[in-house]
């Protein structure tokens, strides 16, 4: 099983002078259920190598076992400090694809021509994908083969308005998540904020905020292992 993971390269959080990036839980929390599974991953980034970490996302709050079990896996590190360009990888070789969030993918990886290529390849190829929190954004212009919004019509889930109230950056954002989503005619669907929600609409995956990441991600290899299952 080879399994592509996206990750921001965008650091400032709008105007404020302040810093973003991916979050953490939302990378190492789908990386060791793909790991721990035997599964091959290769880390990607719009601008290739290291991806810029949202400092928040390292505090004492929202630290978990599975984030420090990262930071001191040299193997994960190791990784992290050499992704490789988006522009360079290829659905061909991948059995799916996973987008950690963060706010960092609301700037970059929404409007990325080459990140919106690649989801409509792995969809038109019929594999399943899976995006989680702020990465639901980068769903935005992603089409369907007919051109509609891909979205349109779908059940989905990601980071809410509550949420964004919650953090405060309601005003900082380009876009809010929610908003958008039905703006596009999705259905969106959640749960209580900082709630654990997964959402299965087809080939689409998406889970709600970090806490999701990880069922996310266990949601998407159970999808892959049934249609492998069918398959065989």
């Amino acid at each position: 099983m080879k399994v592509l993971m996206v990750i921001t390269s965008h650091d400032q959080l709008g105007n404020t002078g302040r810093k973003t990036g991916f979050w953490l839980e939302e990378l190492a929390a789908p990386y060791f259920v793909f790991r721990d599974s035997g599964a091959e991953i290769t880390l990607a980034s719009p601008k290739g190598g290291r991806p810029p970490l949202d400092p928040k996302s390292n505090e004492p709050d929202s630290r978990t076992d599975l984030t420090l079990r990262f930071e001191k896996d040299a193997a994960a590190e190791a990784q992290l400090d050499k992704t490789v360009r988006l522009d360079s990888v290829r659905q061909e070789d991948f059995d799916t694809v996973f987008y950690p969030g963060g706010h960092g993918p609301m700037w970059d990886l929404a409007e990325d021509k080459d990140s919106v290529k690649l989801i409509e390849s792995f969809l038109a190829a019929g594999k399943t994908i899976a995006v989680v929190c702020h990465s639901t954004g980068a769903l935005r212009h992603v089409k369907t083969p007919d051109g509609k919004p891909l979205v349109q019509g779908k059940e989905v889930t990601g980071f809410t308005n509550g949420e964004e109230e919650d953090v405060g950056l309601t005003k900082v954002v380009p876009f809010l998540v929610e908003d958008e989503m039905l703006k596009l005619g999705a259905v969106f669907s959640k749960t209580a904020n900082w709630g654990v929600h997964v959402v299965s609409a087809g080939q689409l995956i998406t889970g709600q905020n970090p806490h999701s990441s990880g069922p996310a991600a266990q949601t998407l290899l159970a999808a892959l292992a049934q249609k492998a299952k069918s398959a065989a």
